[in-house]
């Protein structure tokens, strides 16, 4: 989701997913994670369920700055629809193997009009492991994290299909971008980001 994103001026560290455990908190996979990180006070940049985790990261880790793109700061943030789902457990229904299927549906709901960007989701969605998808989608309609970060900047598209902006209270709005921003338009993404990363203040 970040090949496009011009990272070039700063010393990025990409974390690497790993295999959740047998019923694991996302408190405690967020603590797994840090062990990745080897900067003192580091920026954090998640996108989506990446955002979510970086929230829960930074209860284990002291940050300098948490960016936010296309995800959500607490429970409020998460629409209500999937909130029922959760109480509800109708996603744990789902089969994997169907949420991993690039449709149109799929497409619609990633704002994806192009060819190449469909390539794109369907090599993200085959590359993506059933287990973490199922095990992810479980902690976000299941997120309880009301904490609040006054270090923290979202950034949020105004045509997110997946997470509405209108659930969200956020710093920089994109105008007409979806939660596959950072592939479609991500030449304006990357001028933002830089310029929050390199911003003094949060």
């Amino acid at each position: 989701m970040f090949k496009y994103m011009d990272f070039s001026d700063f010393d990025a560290t990409f974390i690497e997913w790993i295999t959740p455990e047998y019923k694991e908190s996302i408190e405690h996979y967020a603590k797994r994670l840090t062990k990745q990180i080897q900067t003192e006070q580091p920026i954090l940049v998640g996108l989506s369920f990446g955002g979510i985790m970086a929230i829960e990261v930074a209860k284990h880790v002291a940050t300098e700055k948490i960016i936010l793109i296309a995800s959500a700061k607490t429970r409020k943030e998460i629409p209500f629809y999937y909130r029922w789902l959760g109480i509800l457990k109708v996603h744990q229904l789902l089969p994997a193997r169907i949420m991993k299927r690039a449709n149109l549906f799929s497409y619609w709901l990633f704002g994806i009009k192009t060819n190449e960007d469909k390539e794109i989701l369907t090599e993200i969605l085959n590359d993506t492991d059933p287990l973490f998808l199922k095990w992810a989608i479980n902690e976000i309609v299941n997120w309880r994290n009301r904490r609040q970060y006054e270090n923290l900047l979202h950034i949020h598209g105004t045509s997110d299909r997946i997470l509405p902006i209108r659930f969200a209270k956020v710093d920089v709005e994109v105008k007409c971008g979806g939660h596959f921003m950072t592939i479609n338009k991500y030449n304006e993404l990357s001028q933002i980001l830089k310029r929050l990363l390199q911003s003094s203040s949060p």
